[in-house]
């Protein structure tokens, strides 16, 4: 069962009251962004949690506030809103160590009216005063509070078991799966590519993920850094699942002094080494800035294929010498993955967005290939004709063969007398080579060197 057919469980309430906290207790790992400050869950964060034999879609919450719906506190609602309405179960949150404010009666009153199913958590109850304190949340009118502590692990247990007696039956959680047809293999198929979304502050990494989704599924706005943690969705294209990660905009390390931009930093830097490719998320219209080259280098060094991505290409007046500069930008600085490729798109009006995901797929294909021993070494063999191996101590060195050791990205293992004597530039000469010859631009194309003993050198 996919994750789209699993039951959703919505963890909603308002700011600080331990949301985050427990959706990481019931994940069973830290995946959401946990700090004493209030509000700093924007978008919503979604995992699949094992309760009680059931897997479900667990759905953390922005603080549910009364705003002005332009501003961002009233988009923040609005996302946290559209989340209950597709909730099979709502978990509200208050803090029973506050009791009962203003803004939990009236968030309260207004989950009443949505007609989805609500199980009250007084968070933060821990010891026999927290569990008396929580008892002041029957006048909420949604029912018996469940009294817990997300941060100390005290009554999850419970929860878990209240959440699977409370959930749909199983068949009915399978609404949406589509029926098979007839035929079709039963083997699982190979799971989703991994696509991670980076780039600087405001380049609009939010608003491409909102355009690839068709709908307003993160918080935009021209607010600069308004993404603080990593947000996984799921797509689909025409050649299977995408699992698409939008990630906290990245500036210059000595630029990041709060600790909770630290760890939205930390949590970018971690998704883009669990992805597969790597789309760079540059604003057209401020050209390539050095901190884009720096997260350039970090996607190389990382190994993952790369695909640099000209947002904000709308309101760009010389597209010609913009396009060139930057071209000549990203050739001179990314020499590691030369022919990266392109693209130019409007993520705020859509316009050129639709070659993105070819273009994903295309060097996703790249990163995954392979090339038969037999083939490499006929073009070894070529490559040391046109160019010998240079003197070392006054000695040639012997190259004798190659071979690709594995892809993801592409590898080769070179074999010969001192190879791992081979100069830098004699190693750059090799894998320009490879990468032209075998048609792998825009990927980092590593090679190794192995070097055999000479059995006459003692003698």
């Amino acid at each position: 069962m996919t994750s789209e057919n699993l039951p959703v469980v919505v963890i909603a309430g308002r700011p600080n009251v331990g949301k985050s906290t427990l959706f990481n207790r019931l994940v069973g790992r830290r995946q959401a962004i946990v700090s004493d400050m209030p509000g700093v869950t924007r978008d919503r964060k979604e995992g699949e949690a094992l309760l009680r034999g059931r897997r479900v879609r667990l759905i953390d919450t922005a603080g549910l506030e009364e705003a002005a719906p332009d501003t961002l506190y009233g988009r923040m609602r609005a996302s946290s809103e559209s989340a209950v309405a597709m909730a099979d179960l709502v978990l509200f949150c208050i803090d029973a160590r506050s009791g009962i404010t203003p803004a939990d009666a009236h968030f309260a009153s207004w989950l009443r009216r949505q007609n989805r199913p609500v199980l009250l958590i007084a968070n933060k109850a821990e010891g026999q005063a927290g569990t008396n304190a929580a008892l002041e949340a029957y006048s909420l009118g949604l029912g018996t509070p469940l009294a817990l502590s997300a941060e100390h692990g005290e009554g999850i247990a419970d929860l878990m078991g209240e959440i699977a007696e409370r959930l749909p039956p199983a068949e009915k959680s399978r609404r949406r799966e589509a029926p098979k047809a007839e035929g079709e293999d039963d083997e699982r198929p190979a799971g989703p590519l991994r696509l991670a979304i980076i780039g600087r502050p405001n380049a609009g990494k939010s608003t491409l993920l909102n355009c690839l989704l068709g709908e307003e599924r993160m918080i935009t706005g021209p607010e600069a850094g308004l993404t603080r943690d990593s947000i996984t969705v799921e797509l689909h294209d025409e050649h299977g699942p995408i699992q698409l990660v939008d990630t906290a905009g990245m500036r210059k390390r000595a630029r990041v002094e709060q600790h909770l931009e630290k760890m939205s930093v930390s949590a970018s830097i971690e998704a883009l080494k669990m992805a597969e490719v790597v789309v760079l998320v540059i604003d057209a219209t401020l050209g390539v800035h050095e901190q884009d080259l720096q997260i350039g280098r970090l996607i190389e060094r990382e190994g993952r294929a790369c695909v640099i991505a000209l947002n904000k290409w709308d309101a760009v007046e010389d597209r010609n010498a913009t396009r060139k500069a930057i071209l000549d930008r990203l050739e001179i600085s990314l020499a590691q993955v030369r022919g990266i490729p392109v693209v130019t798109f409007s993520a705020l009006t859509g316009a050129g967005v639709h070659r993105l995901l070819p273009a994903v797929r295309e060097v996703y294909e790249i990163w995954n290939s392979r090339v038969s021993t037999g083939e490499l070494n006929r073009w070894f063999e070529d490559a040391l004709e046109r160019h010998q191996p240079p003197l070392v101590d006054g000695r040639r060195l012997k190259l004798r063969y190659m071979t690709q050791v594995k892809a993801r990205p592409p590898t080769f293992l070179l074999f010969g007398t001192r190879a791992e004597q081979l100069p830098d530039s004699y190693k750059r000469y090799l894998v320009n080579g490879l990468r032209e010859t075998f048609h792998m631009p825009g990927v980092p194309v590593r090679l190794q060197l192995r070097g055999t003993k000479n059995p006459y050198a003692e003698k």
